[in-house]
C-alpha cells in the first residue's frame, strides 16, 4: 500500500490521456527509481513551463512567447493560413515540417450536439485575419467528423466572398491501409475523392 502522496500522484498522472490507473502506477514507481535524476527533472520542467505558458492572440497556439513561435518566424510564408480545430492538431502538422505558412487554431469544431455554436470558436477571429489582406490561401485542416466537416463548410462559406484560395485536406485511404479493415465513411470519401491514373 503506497502513501496518499504517492497515490495522489498517481491519481495525478492517470487523469492524462492516454494514461490509465496501471500506466499511472508504473509511470510513479519508474519516477521514484529515478527520484535524484528524472523525477527532479520533471519537477523543474512543470515548474518552469508553469508559469510560462501563454495563449497566441495572432493564432491560438500555446507557447511560452506571445506571438508563438511560429507567428513570430520571418521564414514561415504568411500568405498561407492552415485552420485547425485544436492545438493538437497544430503541433501534429507542423511537427511534419510539410506546411510551412501560419496557423489559426479554433479551439474546437461546430457541434449542435454539444451545443457548441459559431461564436463560441474562433472564426470570428480567422475572418478578421482573413479581411486584412495578405493571404491568398486557407487550407481547412479539419478532422474527418461529421463535426469537423460542417465546420469546414461553414467556414468556406463565410469566406467566399473573400479573395482568397479555399483549400482542404485530401482524406482516404491510408497508405498500407488494407480495404477489408477501412471503415465505410473512409472508403466512401475515397471513392468520392478519386482521381485519373497517370
Amino acid at each position: 500500500m503506497a502513501s496518499q502522496e504517492i497515490e495522489a500522484l498517481a491519481g495525478a498522472l492517470a487523469r492524462l490521456p492516454g494514461l490509465g490507473p496501471r500506466s499511472a502506477r508504473r509511470a510513479v514507481l519508474w519516477l521514484v527509481k529515478r527520484r535524484e535524476t528524472a523525477l527532479v527533472q520533471l519537477l523543474d520542467a512543470l515548474d518552469n513551463v508553469r508559469g510560462a505558458l501563454v495563449e497566441c492572440r495572432t493564432c491560438g497556439n500555446v507557447d511560452t512567447q506571445d506571438p508563438c513561435g511560429i507567428c513570430a518566424d520571418p521564414r514561415r510564408d504568411a500568405r498561407q493560413l492552415c485552420v485547425v480545430e485544436d492545438v493538437a492538431d497544430l503541433w501534429a502538422l507542423d511537427r511534419a515540417r510539410l506546411f510551412t505558412g501560419h496557423y489559426h487554431v479554433l479551439g474546437g469544431r461546430l457541434s449542435a450536439l454539444d451545443g457548441v455554436r459559431p461564436e463560441d470558436l474562433s472564426i470570428g477571429k480567422l475572418i478578421e485575419r482573413v479581411a486584412a489582406g495578405g493571404i491568398d490561401e486557407v487550407v481547412l485542416a479539419m478532422n474527418a467528423t461529421l463535426e469537423g466537416q460542417t465546420t469546414a463548410h461553414y467556414i468556406a462559406e463565410r469566406l467566399e466572398g473573400y479573395p482568397v484560395r479555399i483549400t482542404q485536406l485530401a482524406h482516404g485511404l491510408p497508405v498500407g491501409g488494407e480495404l477489408d479493415y477501412l471503415d465505410e465513411g473512409t472508403l466512401a470519401q475515397a471513392l468520392r475523392a478519386r482521381r485519373p491514373v497517370g
